[in-house]
């Protein structure tokens, strides 16, 4: 993890918001940018399919990437997105492992995991992915709340 990255993950955890959104911003743009200008254009290609509702192009589109560039992963986890999307919650879950297995602090993907496996009705579990997820980003109000409403279902 080179230095950039490190001081991102401890700006997540600064009291300022500006410095959070900052690093926020700056880890996001790591990651799509991780296999270069051509990387991204593939990326919004994909999410240009995505938004027109052609998931099938979007499919194809970013499983090509992964196959053609398996540790691209911020592939792996744009189609994780689709396939939440298209309610295929077992594939997103495990595009989203993918991610944390190259990736192990993308709060997105765990973000997305726990969603899921709040959406299949595992709310332990979903708890537990959104614990994660707040490790990193410990101001993250939407996992806060995702665990409150996960644990009232557990009752």
């Amino acid at each position: 993890m080179d230095d950039q990255v490190s001081k991102a993950l401890t700006d997540l955890k600064h009291p300022d918001q500006s410095v959070r959104d900052e690093a926020t911003q700056q880890l996001w743009q790591t990651w799509f940018y991780q296999k270069g200008v051509l990387g991204l254009e593939r990326l919004k290609h994909s999410q240009t399919a995505l938004d027109q509702g052609r998931l099938a192009d979007a499919e194809r589109d970013l499983s090509a990437l992964i196959q053609e560039q398996p540790d691209f992963t911020e592939a792996w986890n744009r189609r994780a997105v689709l396939y939440y999307m298209q309610q295929d919650y077992r594939k997103a879950i495990a595009d989203c492992q993918r991610v944390i297995d190259q990736v192990p602090f993308h709060f997105g993907a765990l973000h997305g995991m726990g969603l899921c496996y709040a959406a299949l009705g595992d709310y332990r579990e979903a708890i537990h992915i959104f614990k994660q997820a707040l490790e990193i980003q410990p101001y993250a109000i939407v996992n806060q709340r995702l665990i409150l409403e996960c644990t009232a279902r557990l009752s």
